[in-house]
């Protein structure tokens, strides 16, 4: 049951940390208009803030300065992200409530495995929705790039996921070298 939870919490951590918003609104330009809220410590919004999570375009949103964007693409971004804002609201109210509620049956007084079970589910279900309006934004953020910057994008990307399997295997490697040795 307990890593049930545990992954249940880890896939909820890095679907709210996919809805991060930050790191596209973050780039060079006008602050955020009307409809536009800051995401972070603090603000309204799905993510931790500017350095935290992967953005809702993932790899694509932590290397958009690097990919030297239009005034013009910065604006179109801008405009899918408008475009997507109440799907993203309600999205992160079913998220929040079925966090809320996952967590008052797993912490209330007597066990109902049915209704976790069930609750769970829900949880699930509104995680699956969020990938896939992530993937949506992501396709559409994609195509309004030159084939050069979306060949630079995948190169990012490529260098983000060689950094993530480095810092794994650090901590691995920490871990192995804090537990004692197992015997047979």
């Amino acid at each position: 049951m307990n890593t049930m939870i545990r992954v249940s919490a880890a896939a909820g951590l890095l679907a709210l940390s996919g809805l991060a918003i930050t790191p596209l609104l973050a780039q060079d330009g006008p602050p955020p208009g009307p409809g536009m809220r800051r995401m972070g410590p603090g603000g309204p919004g799905f993510g931790p803030g500017p350095r935290g999570g992967m953005g809702l375009l993932g790899d694509l949103g932590r290397g958009l300065r690097e990919l030297n964007l239009t005034d013009g693409q910065r604006e179109q971004l801008r405009g899918v992200l408008q475009s997507h804002e109440a799907e993203f609201r309600q999205l992160g109210d079913r998220l929040r409530e079925a966090r809320q509620g996952m967590e008052s049956l797993v912490t209330a007084d007597g066990m109902d495995e049915p209704a976790i079970r069930a609750k769970a589910a829900d949880l699930a279900t509104a995680e699956a929705d969020a990938a896939v309006l992530r993937a949506r934004l992501h396709q559409e953020a994609f195509s309004l790039l030159t084939s050069e910057q979306q060949a630079k994008a995948k190169e990012l990307r490529a260098q983000a996921e060689a950094r993530m399997k480095e810092r794994a295997q650090r901590f691995e490697q920490r871990r192995q070298r804090r537990s004692p040795p197992q015997e047979p």
